[in-house]
């Protein structure tokens, strides 16, 4: 029965559902910007209480939504770009266990209760990177696996370094002397899972996953929950003299590094998935500038176009055999007039054009960033970052809308209503999103009085690298970056500053040959000898040598049996 019953095409009207019960406390907590905190106390260890917390909170609430809301229109997408797979229902079930890991991430602010949802993104990321079962899918879902354990492993020594204080809230933390090691457990593991260097090259790896659970991860769900950890977090680490200082500078190398590759990239996934490494940057980078409230409106700006503009690609992955090249596409405004049209709005708001999502959240941080007082030269990095990011984004459209068509003549392009539908519902909130989230949540951003040319700054920038984008476009047929044309630039470009043979073949050679050694010189050879495989060879050996040189007589197997039975009373006496 289970096997006839379609979990596919219920799930997406079932998360609606779900979020429209949760808008009416959502409102209600946005409005009078209040918080409810509900506490059980489910048992004690030596006056030791374990509670189990729900924290319902303007931030959390509103976090919650947009990942409903996105999982829903993913999972109605998905029936489409999946419905040749024979275990659809088993990727849907995937899909809401995470989209259910990530919740629990997000209500429970106890640190134990919290490691659920943390391991539970960790695991059923691992499963649905590996969906395809090929050695590719393997190689990724191991990187994006050890990296992430890698934080797991973090986040359980702060919980055992907080044991000190007598409960594992989050919202209760004091100053001890093991706030240093505490800090820093909690700092690595948000960069772990948020993909910061030098923790960066399983992002693009989990790109293996199927494109639903691409707009899905790198939106709202895994590699936000490391940002999501330190906003919740950020009362009592902002007491560390060294904490915003070490994000700042980690944050401004992950924007720089990702905006680099992404420009020499022809992957149509692996772009989108550097692009969401240097927006995780972005976030990240204004948290390190004490802008905690701009970092959470730039997270659901930044995953509200993501997720449209994975949409949009898988669109366009589906109706070309599942081939991600960009030079293998073009022409489609045209011929996917819908998909081209949300495709050029997400990266119009990914760039931070006037009025659209991005601009509300990223322009804010960025005069912000330039009203107080900051490094000076951290923030010309970060303006030369949204430079590269309006580049490699009008690069890509060109490439991809009105570039020349490359493909096979007979290839069937179509827009069916459950791939436009989810497209149209995303492209809206990502124009209304920032405008609406400016006016109504209580962002406590004051008023500032910047110069004019301080004001134009962002805006500049973002015309001189689509203008960039545009030129290079015009003059080369190949669509190809400066930094194409030094190998060593190139491959450093492409290979993110060399982190990727870093951080898996260099760091894995060394264990994998000691383990190989070990294998073939203990495993294989000496346990197998004295162990119950050898001892089982022996005995054999030696029975089948005393009934060769024994005579074939009644009297000597009575005498064997005797003997063995003499032998076994002794044992058990």
């Amino acid at each position: 029965m289970l096997q006839n019953f379609k979990i596919s095409l219920m799930a997406s009207k079932l998360l609606w559902i779900i979020f429209m019960v949760l808008l009416t406390p959502t409102f209600y907590a946005v409005f009078y910007n209040t918080t409810m905190l509900l506490e059980w106390n489910l048992f004690s260890i030596s006056s030791t209480p374990i509670m189990f917390t729900l924290i319902l909170d303007p931030l959390g609430l509103m976090f919650s939504c947009t990942v409903i809301m996105i999982s829903a229109n993913v999972l109605k997408f998905s029936t489409v770009y999946m419905k040749d797979d024979k275990f659809i229902n088993r990727f849907t079930v995937l899909v809401l266990l995470f989209v259910l890991s990530m919740n629990m991430l997000i209500f429970f602010p106890h640190l134990i209760m919290l490691l659920l949802g943390w391991d539970g993104l960790g695991i059923v990321s691992f499963i649905l990177v590996i969906y395809y079962q090929n050695p590719k899918s393997l190689a990724a879902g191991m990187i994006t696996a050890l990296t992430n354990r890698i934080g797991d492993v973090t986040l359980l020594l702060a919980i055992a370094w907080t044991l000190s204080q007598g409960h594992w809230n989050i919202l209760h933390m004091w100053n001890l002397d093991e706030n240093f090691y505490q800090i820093l457990a909690i700092t690595v593991a948000a960069m772990t899972k948020s993909a910061q260097m030098p923790f960066s090259s399983w992002l693009p790896a989990a790109m293996a996953a199927p494109t639903p659970v691409s707009a899905l991860v790198h939106s709202s769900t895994l590699v936000t929950a490391g940002v999501f950890l330190l906003i919740r977090f950020y009362d009592f680490m902002s007491t560390a003299w060294w904490f915003s200082p070490l994000l700042l500078f980690t944050a401004v190398s992950t924007t720089l590094m990702a905006g680099f590759s992404a420009t020499t990239e022809c992957d149509m996934k692996k772009i989108i998935a550097l692009s969401t490494l240097s927006q995780l940057g972005m976030m990240m980078a204004a948290m390190g500038l004490n802008m905690v409230h701009l970092a959470f409106f730039h997270m659901v700006t930044h995953a509200l176009f993501k997720a449209l503009l994975f949409v949009c690609a898988g669109s366009f992955i589906h109706s070309h055999m599942h081939s991600q090249d960009l030079r293998w596409m073009g022409n489609l405004a045209k011929q996917m007039p819908t998909a081209s049209s949300c495709l050029i709005m997400a990266n119009l708001a990914l760039c931070g054009f006037p009025f659209m999502s991005g601009f509300y959240s990223k322009d804010m941080i960025l005069e912000a960033s330039m009203h107080y007082a900051h490094n000076m030269f951290m923030m010309l990095l970060m303006l030369f970052a949204v430079g590269l990011t309006s580049f490699y984004s009008i690069r890509f459209s060109l490439c991809v809308v009105w570039g020349t068509n490359n493909c096979n003549p007979y290839m069937h392009l179509e827009e069916d209503n459950s791939l436009t539908s989810p497209m149209l519902v995303l492209a809206s909130m990502s124009v209304i999103s920032g405008s609406l989230i400016a006016w109504v949540a209580p962002l406590k951003q004051e008023m500032m009085m910047i110069h004019l040319c301080e004001k134009y700054t962002p805006l500049v920038l973002v015309i001189t690298g689509a203008m960039l984008a545009w030129a290079m476009s015009a003059s080369s047929q190949k669509n190809e970056s400066i930094l194409m044309h030094s190998p060593m630039n190139h491959y450093a470009s492409c290979m993110m500053w060399f982190l990727v043979p870093l951080s898996s073949q260099f760091t894995m050679k060394l264990p994998m040959y000691m383990s190989h050694n070990y294998l073939k010189l203990t495993d294989q050879s000496w346990l197998e000898a004295l162990g119950g495989q050898g001892m089982s060879s022996f005995s054999n050996k030696v029975s089948n040598s005393l009934m060769i040189s024994s005579k074939p007589m009644p009297v000597n197997y009575l005498m064997m049996s005797s003997v063995l039975g003499l032998m076994l009373m002794l044992v058990m006496i």
